[in-house]
């Protein structure tokens, strides 16, 4: 029953998944890049290096990224750069606050990256996808 209903939107699955992991990497970005300095705090507080550096690549990876996933442009690029980004934040930052509080929303996002990487964009996109 639920296949009749919901089966001739199935192209649109990964379109839901877009909007919702664009946004949230869209705001998280936008979140950093309008305090580089308190990030850029934040990341040398936690051990990464070279963080004056480090902060505007992650915020704008983040912020452009979402951007790109949400349109459905640069689908697969995007969620390749920001899957690098979420490793690096699980294993130096995440990680060793244990699952729930710690590393438990960016599992799941890396989850959703890595089925976008896979699907690309589906449908609707705006242009083509790299």
């Amino acid at each position: 029953m639920l296949e009749k209903i919901f089966g001739p939107c199935r192209d649109y699955s990964v379109f839901v998944l877009r909007i919702f992991i664009g946004i949230v990497f869209l705001t998280y970005g936008w979140l950093k890049l309008s305090d580089l300095k308190w990030f850029a705090g934040f990341l040398e507080q936690a051990g990464v290096p070279l963080p004056g550096i480090m902060a505007p690549m992650v915020a704008a990876i983040e912020f452009f990224g979402g951007l790109a996933i949400l349109l459905g442009t640069g689908t697969r690029l995007a969620a390749l750069l920001l899957t690098g980004v979420m490793a690096v934040a699980m294993v130096t930052v995440t990680l060793p606050k244990g699952f729930a509080g710690g590393y438990d929303l960016n599992l799941a996002l890396l989850g959703g990256l890595l089925a976008l990487l896979l699907a690309g964009p589906g449908k609707p996109a705006v242009g083509g996808d790299l």
